[in-house]
């Protein structure tokens, strides 16, 4: 009897446990479930947003979505258009002093500065300084002095070339006579070079140490580097084949079929007389008036 009673006991709590158990089953199934929803949401925040944004659409006219991808496409190639034209324009802005040893470029780069005199010795590197142009305008250019050595000059000019607003072309007015068919050599590379002739900065031949008694007018000096430049562009005419003109970065000089003239260049060039040491030596003010008013009109 007793038996009985225990077997009856046992099968009556039997269905409460595995109720139970299958409760708890299912609530640690929901709450494994919303766990993994908690993950995938922690996961990727933005996806309802984008769900969203894709049922909008797909919801659009495809004419609409057509002409919208379009108009972004052409702000794309606009904004990168700009940027390359931009960043690949070269500003100007450059002064380049330039000439023979001894002619007088660092004395002048000096004076143009400060406005003193100053002992000066051959330069073997370049020297850079914002020049205030004196004119209304305000304009500021960067001064800079190139070593007049022929195994430096070259090597500078190729350094420098590309941001000249301007080259002043400075020449020994009291031993130019000597000079004048190194001048014209020099003067005939910076004429003839492919990107000096394409930008077409203005050239200033700056006839210096007018102060000596036995200076050259800037008008003989500008007569006889005409005619050296011309004999210099028949001797250097078998270089030239291609039918423009211009070989290996050169461009020809002048006209073909006349003689050469300054005023045929694609630049403008200007004739001056000064001098940096002054006519009062050391202690007085230099002669550069001509040259300053040149500059202030870049």
């Amino acid at each position: 009897m007793i038996q009985y009673l225990c077997r009856l006991q046992r099968k009556e709590t039997c269905p409460t446990q595995t109720s139970l158990s299958g409760q708890m089953e299912a609530d640690s199934t929901d709450g494994n479930m919303e766990g993994k929803a908690d993950v995938e949401m922690a996961e990727n925040p933005f996806e309802p947003y984008i769900e969203s944004l894709r049922q909008q659409l797909e919801d659009q006219d495809p004419v609409f979505l057509i002409g919208l991808i379009v108009a972004l496409a052409v702000v794309v190639i606009t904004c990168v258009f700009l940027k390359y034209f931009l960043t690949s324009k070269t500003v100007r802005s450059a002064v380049l002093l330039v000439g023979l040893c001894d002619s007088g470029k660092t004395l002048l780069f000096s004076r143009l500065l400060a406005g003193k005199f100053k002992r000066t010795q051959t330069s073997i590197t370049d020297s850079s300084a914002p020049y205030k142009a004196k004119n209304d305008r305000g304009c500021t250019w960067t001064l800079i002095d190139l070593p007049g050595h022929d195994s430096l000059r070259s090597l500078y000019l190729e350094k420098f070339k590309s941001a000249a607003r301007a080259i002043v072309f400075v020449v020994d007015s009291a031993i130019f006579q000597k000079e004048v068919r190194d001048v014209a050599e020099f003067l005939y590379i910076l004429l003839t070079d492919n990107v000096i002739s394409r930008n077409a900065p203005a050239l200033l031949v700056t006839c210096n140490k007018q102060d000596i008694t036995m200076a050259k007018s800037a008008k003989l000096i500008q007569q006889q580097l005409e005619k050296e430049l011309n004999t210099l562009r028949v001797t250097h005419s078998a270089a030239l084949s291609s039918q423009d003109g211009s070989v290996g970065g050169s461009v020809y000089l002048g006209k073909k079929g006349k003689d050469f003239e300054f005023s045929q260049l694609p630049l403008k060039v200007e004739f001056l007389e000064c001098s940096a040491r002054g006519s009062k030596g050391e202690e007085g003010d230099a002669d550069i008036e001509s040259l300053e008013k040149s500059l202030a009109k870049l």
